[in-house]
């Protein structure tokens, strides 16, 4: 018996639900197509995975500190000086540790892109 509000018959509705049941009982994937899966990471990809990058810490490397600044602040926020960049992060919700590196490098420095903010924040932290 169909129900007027179905967008599905109910012989499609079986078929759904079996094509379901081999997912719900497995709790993993069950596609053969590999390409419906999530990619893993690759092995040179930035660790940001593993909580906040802060310049500094152990796995504050250049690259990382660029990739979370650009993350974070995106192309609009420059040019800009250091007190303009962490009002910008800690208004988009930056690690502290991240606003407060930035909030120290010298004021009357600008910084035209990410790449020149990343570089001196590491070079501060490191000396």
């Amino acid at each position: 018996m169909q129900r007027g509000s179905d967008r599905l018959s109910v012989h499609r509705d079986e078929e759904m639900k079996h094509e379901l049941q081999g997912l719900l009982r497995s709790g993993h994937p069950t596609r053969s197509e590999e390409w419906h899966d999530p990619e893993p990471t690759a092995e040179d990809d930035p660790e940001v995975w593993g909580g906040p990058v802060i310049p500094g810490g152990s796995r504050a490397s250049l690259e990382t500190v660029r990739l979370e600044l650009a993350r974070i602040l995106g192309r609009s926020a420059f040019p800009a000086d250091p007190g303009e960049l962490a009002r910008v992060l800690r208004r988009k919700n930056a690690p502290d540790a991240l606003a407060d590196a930035v909030q120290r490098l010298p004021r009357r420095t600008r910084y035209a892109n990410v790449q020149e903010l990343a570089e001196e924040v590491t070079h501060h932290e490191r000396a």
